[in-house]
């Protein structure tokens, strides 16, 4: 019964993980218009779920880390009980804040599960060293580390674009010179192709000077640019997949009658499906309310935050996702002026309560739990 339980609690903090967290990468690419919602959704889908497979050959200490060892007795996370109240608390935040569109981290959520869980069942006999140094300064380090990354590599993204500076006035463009073609019969007069008519455009200066810099040698720069930031994108999701799997896989790992590998699938598969149903308020929230979104911008706060946490998840360090991609685009937001800093307070806030409210969900269901198993 208990095990049945278990099973239906990981499975749903799987969904609420991936309802929150899949959008989270390819966040600029919407924010910026690269790609509208359906496509960014399919392709941090994708990247996501192949992260998410990869986990089993390559995030082996994140699996130990999450299964409680040193921050609990051994003896109470070999418990069926511990590991409900763990995947429970965890997963009733981050749904709770899934439905009010505020992208919290999954790691707290199972932090703070774990500590209410720990806390209730030895009556306060907690090991504070490993959730210090594993947990809580990985938490609190990650979101200034890439707040000051992403600002520092848009800034120099910004001066090697940018290489001059031009007054901002109106200027119409007029771009691709067309020329005269003949069209079906020889004896029809001549028409021109639409192919090759000019195109005219009224915009800044600034903007059409960027446009005729992006060429260089034949090459497209802007095109490249795009093509980076949906590779950053989706490195993105495959690094949150890589890093997110193995912390709820390793609440079914201590569980009688469940295979490594098939706890990896079904953990991904329930990932994609909360991403697939269920990301659009968080989308709107990390796409267009913590600041303006352009091109060079999206794409330096994928770039940090990939690789933040691909390194994160390579050295066994359980960083959220979350804190690093938000505190990409706020460091962005900080450099360009156009940071909403109250819908940075209102997310701060979500992120002091994730730990508590975890806890305290997570406490109940022990409690219960316990009453159920005697």
């Amino acid at each position: 019964m208990l095990t049945s339980i278990l099973f239906i609690s990981v499975c749903f903090l799987a969904y609420a993980n991936g309802a929150n967290d899949n959008f989270k990468g390819v966040a600029s690419l919407f924010g910026s218009g690269t790609a509208n919602f359906r496509q960014a959704l399919t392709w941090a889908t994708l990247t996501t779920f192949a992260g998410s497979i990869t986990a089993l050959f390559l995030a082996q200490t994140l699996l130990v880390k999450f299964s409680g060892k040193g921050l609990a007795p051994d003896e109470l996370i070999h418990t069926l009980p511990f590991m409900i109240a763990v995947a429970g608390g965890a997963g009733m935040t981050v749904i709770l804040a899934t439905r009010y569109g505020f992208p919290i981290s999954t790691t707290h959520a199972l932090l703070g599960a774990m500590a209410g869980s720990t806390l209730l069942a030895t009556a306060g006999n907690i090991s504070l060293s490993p959730l210090l140094n594993n947990f809580v300064l990985p938490l609190l380090l990650s979101p200034f580390v890439a707040l000051l990354s992403a600002g520092l590599l848009y800034r120099i993204l910004s001066m090697w674009f940018s290489r001059r500076p031009i007054e901002n006035y109106m200027c119409l463009c007029i771009e691709n010179p067309g020329r005269l073609a003949p069209v079906g019969n020889a004896n029809i007069s001549m028409a021109i192709d639409p192919a090759i008519v000019p195109s005219l455009s009224l915009d800044r200066q600034e903007a059409c000077a960027e446009r005729q810099s992006s060429l260089v040698l034949g090459f497209n720069l802007e095109r490249l640019r795009d093509g980076l930031h949906f590779c950053s994108a989706g490195a993105v999701c495959f690094a949150r997949g890589l890093n997110d799997t193995p912390k709820i896989a390793a609440l079914l790992l201590l569980a009688p009658g469940f295979d490594l590998q098939w706890i990896i699938i079904v953990v991904a598969t329930t990932m994609l499906l909360g991403g697939v149903f269920n990301a659009r308020r968080v989308a709107e929230t990390m796409s267009h309310k913590i600041t303006t979104i352009t091109h060079n911008q999206g794409l330096s706060a994928n770039l940090v935050t990939a690789l933040l946490v691909i390194f994160a998840s390579k050295f066994g360090m359980p960083v959220s996702t979350t804190h690093v991609s938000v505190g990409s685009l706020f460091g962005i937001g900080l450099v360009s002026g156009k940071a909403n800093t109250g819908v940075i307070a209102s997310i701060a806030l979500s992120w002091l309560l994730t730990l508590p409210c975890a806890a305290a969900c997570s406490a109940v269901i022990y409690y219960t739990a316990i009453g159920a198993n005697l």
